[in-house]
């Protein structure tokens, strides 16, 4: 198969079928997509080395993230990747583990690489470590963090919506003394959900005690350590918050070792609504991030700006991505208070 098979199907030139896998301004995005969908058909291979000789392109995007161990971000690499393998194009993966060293290692080996632009989905990069990709004019997204400039997008989950989404379900089933188990609070997305939950509950004036929020570090076994805190409490909660589902699930763990039941003595949300969290005994009541939906901002954002920046300066775009709740079986009433 050659690119002459391409443009036939396409009904395009020759000459357009390389502009479109160089990325060219020169062709609409109609054109593009008719493009690309005659080489997903034909199961078209080119050559990517001569691609990158040709174009001064890397065909490469960079995607920074957390914890490749956390559940949320394999499923939201493995939608960007679609997405991008349907656009010709590879995906360079680092992991930050949450440590700024890291950070830095990550950041060298995309500018290295020379990617033609970066998916930031992590919150805890520093300014001065995104100035070499401003340098090369490197398109840039961020998760949760930035502002939208020339050759950088934002995607912004409205946290607060999610979390006042909880709490309503649980006030709704006659909850009143709830806790909540944070994330690292060094991660300015654990922050705003913190600030969420603390709003949330002074505004329905609900009971009130420093032990009833609890920091954890959004792994299952901080989330079962600072449960076991709030446990120890002289008056237990009857519902627990949890800033990600590990934490939920480490949550219900230690709530399972203190001979209490969920939902009947205590309910737990969870917050991300990973894959497992459907199949838990009992399955976790959780506030869904749609990770396909990230993935697919954060391509078409680079993708957007990489192909109109030989032409023009691009202003970055921000997205705001709304979570929803799920109720499944590890919410219910709260107990009856004992005499």
């Amino acid at each position: 198969m050659n690119i002459k098979a391409v443009a036939k199907l396409a009904q395009v030139s020759t000459a357009t079928v390389s502009r479109t896998m160089n990325r060219s301004a020169r062709v609409s995005p109609e054109t593009a997509e008719r493009v690309l969908r005659a080489i997903e058909s034909l199961n078209f291979h080119p050559d990517t080395n001569a691609r990158a000789l040709g174009s001064g392109r890397s065909n490469l995007y960079g995607l920074i993230i957390s914890d490749i161990t956390n559940p949320f971000f394999p499923e939201l690499v493995k939608s960007f990747e679609d997405i991008a393998v349907r656009h010709l194009q590879e995906v360079l993966v680092s992991n930050t583990n949450y440590e700024p060293e890291r950070m830095k290692i990550c950041v060298q080996h995309m500018l290295q690489r020379r990617v033609d632009g970066v998916a930031i989905m992590t919150s805890e990069m520093d300014d001065h470590l995104i100035e070499g990709f401003r340098r090369l004019n490197i398109p840039m997204v961020f998760l949760d963090s930035g502002a939208a400039a020339p050759g950088v997008s934002c995607i912004r989950i409205d946290y607060s919506a999610g979390v006042d989404a909880a709490m309503h379900h649980l006030i709704k089933l006659g909850h009143r003394r709830i806790a909540f188990l944070s994330g690292p609070m060094s991660l300015a997305s654990a922050q705003v959900r913190s600030k969420a939950f603390m709003e949330s509950a002074a505004r329905d004036h609900l009971e009130n005690s420093p032990q009833l929020i609890q920091e954890g570090n959004h792994q299952m076994d901080g989330g079962h350590a600072a449960m076991q805190r709030v446990l120890s409490a002289p008056i237990r909660p009857t519902a627990v918050l949890a800033s990600n589902d590990l934490t939920a699930i480490g949550a219900m763990g230690a709530i399972t070792e203190a001979g209490l039941r969920v939902p009947e003595d205590i309910s737990v949300v969870g917050f991300d609504d990973i894959d497992i969290s459907a199949f838990l005994t009992p399955s976790l009541t959780t506030v869904s991030l749609p990770r396909a939906q990230i993935a697919a901002a954060a391509f078409h954002a680079l993708f957007r700006e990489e192909t109109s920046r030989n032409s023009q300066t691009v202003q970055g775009e921000e997205h705001i991505i709304q979570p929803a709740l799920v109720i499944r079986s590890s919410s219910g009433p709260a107990p009856r208070r004992r005499r």
